[in-house]
């Protein structure tokens, strides 16, 4: 290991110093890339990342911490669930970059999914080769790409909600969990739970009623919060369907500007928000290291928590 940090566990106390990081380190990079930042206001916000990752997957988050300070210099979030592990959001302070922290940081997640005998999965910045050469020369592959889009709601709401989409509740967890399970795979029964509880009272989701009465057809869940205002994940076997949901779920939040992924081949979606007015504002990669299978429907992802 690099002589100039060590790795450990995130602990409770360090909170607000790797929401320093991520605030400090996300809009840096997106600055010097002739974007605009992608956090506003008080780094503080950004504790909204450890806060809901930590409530869920206590002790998952790998740090580096610079020998010479003492200080956070990198952070890793990880989720494990039973069908796979998800890579977090990851952070190096730019004054640490090139150092092989980011590397470091993977690999000890890598070798956690490896003694489970789980595939890793991710959705990364298709704007950031550094970030991506990281992953791919790691062994990821990138199986989906995504349009993020973005759509400004009016304050008096979107329109057109089709009355068969509802506000899900706590009932609905074994059927959100059946369809994610049957579409892509995979399994994550305490996220939409957690969503459902929503003791943060940030989340909101909606679903849409099987038209045979039995299940769902779909369901979409958000995050309105100052560090994160985003659709996702959700889950539909058409594309139809999804545009509904993502029409539904805009609707709550109105006088905001929401972002969300939408598969780029699934056309009839595309074209769907470009008629809602919606506009690209980056391109992600779903990518896995390990088992993949071909999704069966629609999955749109997102980063809190991050699903690929």
């Amino acid at each position: 290991m690099n002589d100039a940090f060590t790795l450990r566990a995130l602990r409770p106390d360090e909170w607000a110093e790797v929401a320093d990081l991520i605030h400090f380190s996300t809009n840096y990079w997106y600055q010097a890339s002739g974007k605009s930042a992608i956090f506003g206001g008080d780094p503080a916000a950004c504790e909204l990342f450890p806060r809901v990752y930590e409530t869920l997957d206590p002790g998952c988050c790998v740090v580096a911490v610079s020998s010479r300070t003492g200080s956070l210099v990198g952070s890793c979030f990880y989720h494990p669930r039973s069908t796979h592990i998800s890579i977090g959001i990851v952070n190096v302070h730019p004054a640490y970059f090139g150092k092989g922290i980011a590397r470091h940081m993977l690999h000890a997640v890598i070798e956690i999914a490896d003694a489970e005998n789980l595939p890793l999965r991710l959705v990364s910045s298709a704007m950031n080769l550094d970030s991506f050469s990281l992953y791919t020369r790691a062994g990821f592959v990138p199986r989906q790409g995504y349009q993020d889009m973005l759509l400004t709601v009016p304050v008096e709401g979107i329109g057109g909600v089709d009355p068969a989409i509802r506000t899900a509740t706590l009932e609905d967890v074994p059927a959100m969990v059946a369809l994610e399970r049957e579409i892509s795979g995979l399994e994550r029964e305490k996220d939409f739970r957690y969503f459902l509880e929503n003791a943060d009272g940030i989340w909101h989701a909606s679903v849409l009623p099987a038209e045979d009465g039995t299940g769902l057809d779909g369901f979409l869940v958000s995050v309105a919060a100052p560090a994160s205002n985003m659709l996702g994940p959700g889950i539909a076997r058409k594309d139809a369907q999804a545009a509904r949901l993502i029409r539904a779920e805009l609707d709550h939040h109105r006088g905001r500007t929401p972002v969300f992924l939408v598969p780029i081949d699934h056309p009839e979606l595309v074209s769907a928000m470009y008629a809602l007015g919606a506009k690209n504002c980056e391109i992600h990669f779903a990518q896995v290291r390990g088992h993949w299978a071909p999704a069966k429907g629609v999955v749109m992802p997102t980063f809190m928590p991050e699903t690929g």
